[in-house]
């Protein structure tokens, strides 16, 4: 079976574009196309997060940028939440897919410059969208704000990268399939049709159905591109990640095929815990509480291969920056599939529901788990595609410790300010007034810990950047200090 602790070797050339080398030609450059998805998706993240940060000042200060249409807290929360989404970890998870399946087909990716053109497209999607949901222009849904014509632009652009990935498993040299590559299969079958399902395609221009009937359906994509995309792209990512880093086999396969196979049964059933507290029918909100205790089953498969492939070598994370950002995204995910169940119960849920708890929860897995998960990945596939050290470690570990600490911060004062608010509505000897006035400091805490998150998504940039200009050849590098290198 393919695995990654055996399909690692320095690269035989830098995979820069050459002085005078014309773009066509660069791209066809091995894993030159898993890159450029790297470096786009590290520059929207600062970009995109930077806006987030402008959005939770407005709840410290509404009037703040008042006069300003597009730095509106409705405009703008829509272009931080879709470029976080779209821009950020998707972006992110198809240059990490295109670099893990041919390593583990054992093949070069099918079409390099089919890749790099996906790209292009994937980043000129990607403006129109920042500026489009800047004028206004939204079909106002949850994670399905990007209008019609967008959204049939994005299928294409899907439906070229599936097409992509699956040419390169179909001419694998390894007949059977490594537990990432399952998991990135379902990934990129699962989530355009979840996205078109969602997105209510076939009703342009609107993009949505009518009443309660549309409030469910959007909880079903909404939550199921949480379950069958970022949860199955970082999944995989992790799977391949440490056992390459670490040097060490999977622990198990067979429970990496029970957690995939449980976990796209059981996601699909788990929407409508988004609308406990709504007149729809109470059989589908029983269903989507027991699916959602049932979500157990493929996250402790999971947890346990991990930190089981992880017995005997929890040092490596003092050796390896790529480890440390993957295995704290691990430990999030962990934290990020223990609350969700216990939300889904419908005493708790009537708490929290509309808090800023939720708002903390949703970050938890996509700033926490997932995003970490994915920084680590752009540490390591950056440097080994082009035989380079990280330029600088120093600069990753402050990163990292900007973005823990800074998340941590971010967290907990929403939890707090959440548990706050769930109180003093259920409560009527409080007013609204009151209660705003209670949670403005956990607010201002969220943003000072925003901003160190920010900081370290540019700090990245520039890491990422040095690294690919300046930074040190591995050949030139000796012992044990290629680990700086992404692990190799």
């Amino acid at each position: 079976m393919a695995s990654p602790t055996g399909s690692i070797a320095l690269p035989q050339a830098t995979g820069l574009r050459a002085r005078g080398q014309s773009l066509w030609d660069a791209w066809s450059v091995p894993h030159s196309a898993a890159r450029n998805f790297i470096y786009s998706a590290t520059f929207w993240v600062a970009l995109t997060d930077t806006m987030g940060l402008v959005t939770s000042t407005e709840f410290v200060d509404p009037d703040l940028f008042g006069g300003i249409p597009w730095m509106e807290f409705g405009r703008m929360r829509s272009m931080h939440v879709n470029g976080v989404a779209f821009l950020w970890l998707s972006m992110g998870y198809a240059g990490a897919f295109f670099y893990i399946i041919s390593k583990l087909s054992g093949r070069p990716l099918y079409s390099e410059r089919l890749g790099n053109i996906t790209m292009l497209l994937w980043n000129i999607w990607g403006v129109a969208l920042i500026l489009t949901l800047g004028a206004g222009l939204t079909q106002g849904r949850e994670y399905a704000e990007a209008i019609w014509p967008l959204d049939i632009m994005f299928l294409v652009i899907l439906g070229l990268i599936a097409f992509n990935i699956f040419m390169t498993l179909a001419s694998r040299v390894e007949p059977r399939l490594y537990v990432s590559a399952w998991y990135i299969i379902g990934a990129m079958v699962w989530f355009p049709n979840v996205y078109a399902i969602g997105n209510v395609v076939w009703n342009p221009p609107y993009g949505s159905l009518q009443g309660i009937n549309d409030a469910t359906w959007n909880w079903f994509y909404g939550h199921n591109i949480l379950g069958l995309w970022f949860t199955t792209g970082g999944v995989a990512i992790a799977y391949y990640m440490i056992p390459a880093i670490t040097r060490t086999p999977v622990y198990s396969h067979l429970l990496s095929m029970v957690g995939f196979w449980t976990l796209g049964l059981f996601y699909t059933m788990v929407g409508q815990h988004h609308l406990l507290q709504t007149p729809t029918p109470g059989w589908l909100k029983t269903v989507a509480t027991l699916g959602s205790i049932s979500l157990f089953v493929p996250v402790l498969t999971f947890i346990t291969n991990i930190f089981m492939t992880m017995r005997g070598n929890w040092q490596k994370i003092y050796e390896s920056v790529p480890l440390k950002f993957v295995v704290t995204g691990v430990i999030f995910y962990l934290i990020t599939c223990i609350q969700g169940p216990f939300q889904a119960t419908q005493g708790f849920n009537r708490l929290i529901h509309f808090t800023q708890w939720i708002i903390g929860h949703a970050h938890l897995a996509l700033l926490g788990a997932f995003t970490f998960i994915l920084m680590g990945a752009c540490y390591y596939i950056i440097p080994v595609t082009l035989g380079r050290r990280i330029y600088s470690i120093k600069l990753a570990e402050a990163q990292f410790w900007l973005m823990t600490l800074g998340f941590l911060g971010f967290f907990i004062s929403l939890q707090i300010a959440g548990l706050i608010q769930g109180a003093c509505w259920m409560t009527t000897n409080h007013s609204v007034y009151w209660c705003l006035t209670a949670i403005r400091p956990y607010l201002i805490a969220r943003s000072v810990s925003g901003a160190l998150m920010v900081s370290g998504g540019w700090i990245q940039i520039y890491n990422l950047y040095k690294t690919a200009t300046a930074g040190q050849y591995i050949s030139s590098v000796s012992g044990p200090a290629a680990a700086d290198a992404g692990g190799l």
